[in-house]
């Protein structure tokens, strides 16, 4: 019983988060009229594609402190700061360079715990790998749009 009910605490984490400061930190008309690259996304994808992503990043937390894998749950923690950072700067704030930043380090942060998992945990590993390539496209999204708009 105890193992569900961790899960259910990393998923409460990861969704309730994500939902939490997804749904104060949406797109506005400032995001509508900025210049924007060829390869950005419909609105409709971002929706399933980060609630999908949020209860993998909620399995991979829930495997490596299952595993008692101190390093990896310390990288997870980073990252969920660092993800719950980016929509704040980028929608509400307005700040596209700042959160440039914070998305590069979100990266590095999802990296470190790719390396901390990919031999010992890797269910965890392979739960964060479309989140890898994800953030890698929304770094590189972010970046465009800071420059198209600077």
């Amino acid at each position: 019983m105890r193992r569900w009910i961790s899960l259910a605490v990393f998923l409460a984490i990861s969704l309730g988060g994500g939902l939490l400061i997804g749904a104060r930190n949406t797109p506005d008309d400032w995001y509508r009229g900025l210049a924007k690259p060829w390869f950005n996304p419909p609105d409709w994808v971002f929706a399933p594609a980060w609630t999908i992503l949020y209860v993998l990043i909620a399995v991979a937390g829930w495997l490596v402190w299952r595993a008692g894998n101190r390093r990896a749950l310390t990288a997870w923690g980073v990252q969920m700061a660092l993800n719950f950072l980016w929509s704040p700067l980028f929608f509400t704030a307005h700040a596209t360079l700042p959160a440039l930043v914070v998305i590069l380090g979100l990266l590095v942060a999802i990296l470190v715990f790719l390396t901390r998992t990919a031999i010992a945990e890797r269910g965890a590993f392979w739960c964060f790998l479309p989140y890898a390539v994800w953030v890698s496209y929304a770094a590189l999204l972010n970046g465009a749009i800071w420059r198209l708009n600077g």
